[in-house]
């Protein structure tokens, strides 16, 4: 029995290499600003129009809990569409590493975490040479539940503003 290849392209996040699969990329565009939104979680930074389709922008430091990074001429945005639907996502990436052929006896599952960690993203682990490379589930990326879904331990602002301001009747 033949393994068949898949490709990924693969990018950096603060030291780390990540791949999704390269049919689910569109395109790839350097950083340009975006058009902020307002009540919105800290990692969709906006939205960009793209040919007139309108399309969210996730920095994917900050939903995947990492510390933020000042964008520079390195800093890229990863066109992403789901083959099976027409949910399109721009993802920013530090950077763009390479694309790789990878079958699917060489990806290996993801250790399990428990509930206590948000695997929801991890396809599995690839090594190449003497790196890991971390494959992201591109259904899980590319669905709205999940890209959006907020962290119970990051309480939203505003309904924790609202429990601790005073009411007027109080006063």
């Amino acid at each position: 029995m033949v393994d068949i290849e898949q490709e990924y392209l693969t990018f950096i996040l603060q030291g780390e290499e990540y791949g999704v699969d390269i049919l689910c990329v569109q395109e790839i565009r350097v950083w340009s600003s975006v058009t902020e939104l307002p009540n919105k979680p800290d990692y969709i930074k906006g939205v960009i129009n793209l040919r007139g389709v309108i399309i969210p922008i996730i920095d994917l430091r900050l939903r995947f809990g990492q510390p933020p990074l000042n964008y520079n001429e390195q800093t890229v945005t990863i066109i992403l569409r789901q083959q099976s639907s027409s949910m399109v996502v721009g993802i920013v990436v530090d950077g763009v590493s390479e694309v790789y052929n990878f079958t699917s006896q060489s990806i290996r599952k993801a250790p399990a975490f428990g509930s206590s960690i948000d695997s929801c993203f991890l396809k599995g682990l690839v090594s190449v040479e003497e790196k890991l490379i971390i494959l992201l589930d591109s259904d899980s990326l590319l669905n709205e539940n999940d890209l959006y879904r907020t962290v119970d331990s990051h309480e939203d602002s505003h309904s924790k503003l609202s429990r601790e301001a005073p009411s007027l009747s109080s006063a």
